[in-house]
């Protein structure tokens, strides 16, 4: 069996996934932000 060493795994494809996730959690926040403000001001 292959010895391992702490910290010598390569993470950048996890590391951009999760880039990727924030983003769109920051993305529908914001929207979801905007569409409640816009309610707030119509006023249904």
């Amino acid at each position: 069996m292959a010895s391992h060493e702490h910290g010598t795994m390569d993470i950048s494809a996890h590391e951009r996934t999760f880039a990727g996730f924030l983003k769109v959690c920051v993305g529908v926040a914001t929207v979801s932000a905007a569409i409640l403000i816009f309610l707030a001001f119509v006023g249904t």
